[in-house]
């Protein structure tokens, strides 16, 4: 009988990883050299900037933790994350938190690009803006959701890709989904993008092309859609579903905020004309003489005084003007359909400007710089209120201290290292190319016969669903599920509500996962890191 081991013996994990972790550290080390940098650039400004950043919506959400209850205007989701650290009484905390999702989220695109057979080189290459871009570095500084909304959206998009997908792990997929649409809405319609992602996997792997485990095909399509799509879809529904009644059961209205209809309102004021429109006389309140092109941003019918919005009685985002201005919105739509559609590609067009033009307005631009001296405090009587809920999270002073040189460093790299809107633009476009190069060969080649409907149909999502270990030689990784997400992150705000800085960032990661993936060459198997 053999005694036990002892750290000579080569079987030991301490021996093991003597041997091992030389080996790995060597393999992936351009890798931790991109994550060391971006560690030191967040302890820099973790230093440089104690003990947060504030932004406008920071004191709701704090509001919102320390007395839970659904807002009008923002989901809890943030709150609940601020809730859960608030026994530390450190906002200083809360922000190295989101500094270490930022860091998870480069681990994620990186394992995942090469679990999926993608080149190290690219792998490394999709990591860099999310861990070395000063702007998102500053965004996870901001008490705010997009940094915690960034890392559940693209652990939802890596779970997507794991093989094989099961019962569990669509569960666990509509989990995480559920939790990034109660962090910011924008996750509502991602549901129907993951729920059609399972639909066309479902149908692929009762087709037998690729499904996960090397299924002969024998799975009925419908069963195998539904073995994924129903848990998925009632992991996903059912703790917005419980949200939503909650939200109900606290205003007496359905949805998850009280703000859809006041948001699309503001978002319409940049082409409605009333002329046009020729709105009944409960909605002509609501027009802007003003010709569009001379109309302010369309946040300011929302939050400045002189809006027609605003000038109703009570509160903006009461039941009875939220409908109203949803019914404004709706028929400006419906009279002006090519103008919305037009200002909707203009909004998202800002997303790919070359520089970073101020917008909209220069006291929000500011908010994402960082800045070189003493934050003024809070103007609006919310945020009065919210700042006094937050002294009390912080259980002492929340006023921004400004440490140098520290803070000066992360200035002076904010003015160099962030990513332009055109090169997100050459991102996003890299995956179709590579799909068009390859496809060119793969039309002149004989096509391999498919029989049945669901067969058929599968071919026709060979794009979309992921690819396992055995025809990862013949067809590129997956991609289409991380870029459609992108595209949907940049193009929602521009329909919905208006372009901002902060909300491309969370695209980002997800258009260089895709753009990695795509590039993957032919012949390169999938690999464990």
């Amino acid at each position: 009988m053999r005694g036990r081991l002892t750290p000579r013996d080569p079987m030991h994990p301490v021996a093991w990883a003597r041997e091992d972790l030389p080996g790995w550290a060597r393999r992936h080390r351009w890798f931790l050299v991109v994550l060391g940098l971006g560690a030191l650039l967040r302890l820099v400004t973790v230093i440089g900037y104690r003990p947060a950043l504030w932004f406008p919506d920071s004191y709701t959400y704090v509001v919102t933790a320390m007395r839970p209850r659904p807002d009008l205007v923002r989901p809890a989701g943030y709150s609940m994350f601020l809730r859960l650290l608030e026994a530390f009484h450190s906002f200083a905390l809360v922000v190295t938190v989101q500094h270490v999702l930022g860091l998870l989220v480069g681990v994620m695109l990186y394992v995942t690009v090469l679990r999926r057979g993608g080149p190290p080189w690219a792998a490394v290459l999709a990591c860099v803006p999310v861990l070395l871009d000063a702007y998102q570095i500053e965004l996870e500084h901001l008490l705010v959701s997009d940094s915690l909304f960034t890392f559940l959206l693209v652990g939802a998009v890596c779970l997507a890709m794991r093989r094989p997908l099961t019962p569990r792990s669509a569960a666990a997929l509509g989990l995480v989904l559920a939790a990034a649409t109660l962090t910011r809405t924008v996750g509502l319609p991602l549901v129907a993008v993951f729920a059609l992602f399972l639909l066309a996997y479902g149908v692929r792997r009762a087709a037998g092309e690729s499904g996960p485990g090397g299924e002969s095909g024998s799975v009925r399509p419908g069963r195998a859609v539904a073995r994924l799509t129903v848990p998925f879809l009632v992991a996903a529904l059912l703790p917005v579903a419980g949200y939503a009644g909650w939200f109900y059961a606290t205003y007496e209205r359905v949805g998850l905020v009280g703000s859809n209809g006041v948001f699309l309102y503001a978002r319409t004021m940049s082409f409605a004309d009333c002329s046009v429109m020729k709105p009944p006389p409960d909605l002509a309140v609501l027009c802007d003489p003003r010709p569009p092109a001379a109309r302010p941003a369309s946040q300011e019918y929302i939050w400045n005084a002189q809006s027609p919005l605003v000038r109703l009685p009570g509160i903006t985002f009461t039941k009875e003007t939220d409908t109203l201005a949803g019914r404004f919105a709706s028929l400006a739509i419906r009279s002006q359909p090519l103008a919305f559609v037009r200002t909707t590609l203009t909004e998202l067009g800002r997303s790919f400007t070359p520089g970073r033009p101020v917008y909209p307005d220069a006291a929000t631009y500011g908010y994402y710089e960082f800045p070189a001296t003493v934050p003024p405090p809070p103007g609006r009587h919310p945020a009065v209120v919210g700042k006094e809920f937050a002294q009390r999270y912080e259980g002492g002073p929340i006023t921004v201290r400004i440490a140098e040189p520290f803070a000066g460093l992360m200035r002076a790299y904010q003015d160099v290292a962030w990513l332009p809107g055109t090169a997100l633009l050459v991102i996003l476009l890299v995956p179709p190319a590579a799909w068009a190069v390859r496809a060119g060969p793969a039309r002149r080649a004989p096509a391999r016969r498919t029989t049945g409907a669901a067969g058929e149909t599968g071919a026709a999502w060979t794009r979309l669903v992921p690819q396992n270990h055995a025809s990862s030689n013949r067809a590129p990784a997956n991609w289409g599920i991380a870029w459609a997400t992108a595209w949907a992150l940049l193009l929602v705000p521009a329909a919905t509500a208006q372009f901002d800085y902060r909300y491309v960032l969370p695209a980002v990661p997800l258009a260089c996962l895709a753009a990695a993936l795509s590039v993957r060459g032919p012949g390169r198997r999938a690999r464990t890191p």
